[in-house]
């Protein structure tokens, strides 16, 4: 399995819309950070979907190592 690329040190701040979808880049590769620009198809990773419930502020993963994808779980501090 190809590991992802910390696209960044700290979450996203993301303010999403109740019924939207959205899509988490999980390889680190897009340019869209942190959503989805079909960077992935290089890789063996898929980006991960994210149907907001609510519209609030978000905290989308930087670091790509989260163990609750797409959001942040504070990873990026070890």
């Amino acid at each position: 399995m190809t590991a992802p690329v910390r696209a960044a040190e700290t979450p996203f701040a993301v303010e999403v819309e109740e019924g939207r979808d959205y899509w988490w880049c999980a390889c680190g590769l897009s340019k869209s950070q942190p959503f989805c620009d079909g960077s992935h198809k290089t890789t063996d990773i898929t980006p991960v979907k994210y149907a907001a419930t609510k519209s609030r502020t978000v905290f989308f993963c930087g670091c790509k190592v989260t163990a609750k994808q797409p959001l942040c779980d504070g990873s990026h501090n070890n």
